[in-house]
């Protein structure tokens, strides 16, 4: 069930009805059904999965609380793992393995396979984990009942594609008392219209370029390809950040506030300060559950940068069964540990002269991280480590023709969009972009819109209504990008 369909609209307006008609102690009960609900419009049978999933987890949590520590926490992050690597990453080992096969000149004896990747798991799985371990850190205390446990993994709004909640932040809140509040539903459905907005106006319009190029490198030149790449840098925004808006909507129309997923990364200025903005949820949980337990930065300047590029190669796994996944996730690590050694130096006290340096520079400093987050975006989206070559060894043909006016032309209609549907793209991200700009100094548009005058709000979700209206993708719904993840 697609937040971008009818069908979730529909949805979404019963569960909100029945949320606040029924008593108190029969909503969770409430959400958890239709959490399930919204998880078998997809693939009835893979519930089974996600309940399994949960059982792990919520034992290992009741056991570790009565003191089985390490003996109860160690298989179940056995358990997890084993799940992701089995509907996740065998084929892949597999499919590497026979590579491996043939370059040797033997036959692999495991024919061909596939096994459907569950919608979400990777989210699912990693919130469990997370859950498990602060049970273990006793940073929470463990839920004794299987079925709270379970509304807390599946809660639907970020059941698959996050945030990745904590325990600390979420479970409290599914079975707190929320009374009908049009503050909180006038906030959520803002958040939606922002999500709505970034999804089927930016990135499902935008897709269209993006996999035109992509899906066909050896039809295009270096012009097509840095147009393909930029697109996809606000398509994959767009995408993302639009259902972590849909998801944090939903939620706070029930009254419950889900974190803060992005906070305006490509207003980045250096690698460290866009992991801080891009996909949070994700970024933290490998701080707190692989950085820091690998050593984080408490060691020695050497094993530091270790720790760094491990821990972005594997979150570059994370991503998908891909090789292209992993050296998407070695660029970043290799950025971070560039900038340490370039910034090594002690770091300076806070002063006036810092600050008009700081200022001054930043241009330069943004121009460079988003140069470099652009060209990691090349493998992320690459369909293999092939096409990944040919991109980055044919990025700069065609350039010498830019004058070419025939040339233009025929590179314009090759990229699979319109000249309006190109600027309609374009005219929606100038203004996402000044969106954000504006709301720098704020948490978020929303917040800076509800301290202005009413005239000022209305106008401004007016003209975002009236894009999504009349710019909108409504055929063909795609579903999000990371539901693959």
């Amino acid at each position: 069930m697609l937040f971008n369909s009818l069908q979730f609209i529909i949805f979404f307006a019963a569960v909100v009805l029945l949320y606040y008609i029924l008593p108190y102690k029969l909503r969770w009960i409430m959400l958890l059904l239709a959490s399930c609900i919204f998880y078998m419009a997809w693939r009835p049978e893979l519930i089974l999965l996600i309940a399994f999933s949960s059982l792990v987890n919520y034992t290992a949590g009741v056991l570790i609380g009565r003191g089985m520590g390490k003996k109860a926490l160690v298989p179940a992050v056995l358990i997890n793992i084993g799940i992701l690597f089995v509907f996740k990453y065998l084929v892949f080992a597999s499919e590497s393995l026979a590579r491996l096969y043939a370059l040797l000149g033997r036959e692999y004896p495991i024919g061909e396979f596939d096994i459907v990747l569950p919608m979400g798991i990777s989210f699912y799985t990693f919130q469990g984990l997370g859950y498990v371990i602060d049970v273990y850190r006793k940073e929470y205390k463990a839920e004794k009942n299987y079925f709270r446990f379970a509304l807390f993994i599946m809660f639907f709004p970020q059941l698959v594609a996050g945030p990745i909640e904590r325990a600390d932040r979420l479970l409290k809140q599914l079975f707190a008392r929320h009374k009908f509040d049009t503050d909180n539903i006038s906030m959520g459905l803002k958040y939606m219209l922002m999500g709505y907005f970034k999804k089927i106006v930016i990135a499902d319009r935008a897709a269209v370029l993006v996999n035109t190029v992509y899906n066909a490198p050896e039809d295009h030149n270096g012009i097509a390809f840095a147009a393909a790449t930029v697109f996809f840098a606000f398509q994959i925004y767009g995408d993302f950040s639009g259902y972590s808006d849909i998801a944090k909507g939903c939620a706070k129309v029930l009254g419950i506030d889900l974190m803060q997923n992005f906070d305006r990364p490509y207003f980045a200025s250096s690698i460290k300060d866009f992991w801080k903005r891009w996909h949070i949820s994700l970024s933290t949980w490998f701080r707190d559950y692989v950085y820091i337990p690998l050593g984080g930065s408490r060691c020695g300047w050497l094993r530091r940068n270790f720790n760094l590029l491990v821990t972005f190669c594997v979150s570059g796994l994370w991503h998908g069964a891909n090789w292209t996944f992993l050296l998407w996730g070695f660029l970043h690590g290799v950025y971070q540990v560039i900038e340490n050694t370039l910034f090594r130096f002690k770091k300076w006290k806070d002063s006036t002269a810092k600050r008009l340096i700081m200022a001054a520079t930043w241009p330069f400093r943004w121009i460079v991280t988003i140069a470099l987050v652009l060209l990691a975006w090349i493998p992320f989206r690459a369909n293999s480590i092939g096409d990944c070559i040919y991109i980055f060894q044919n990025l700069h043909t065609g350039f010498e023709n830019i004058y070419d006016m025939q040339f233009m032309y025929d590179t314009l209609n090759s990229l699979g969009l319109g000249v309006f549907d190109i600027l309609t793209v374009l005219a929606a991200i100038a203004l996402l972009l000044l969106i954000e700009l504006i709301s720098l100094p704020f948490e978020d548009i929303n917040v800076m819109m509800k301290k202005l005058p009413f005239v000022f709000r209305f106008a401004f979700y007016y003209v975002i209504a009236a894009f999504i209206i009349a710019a909108g993708v409504f055929s063909g719904l795609g579903e999000f990008i990371y539901f693959q993840f």
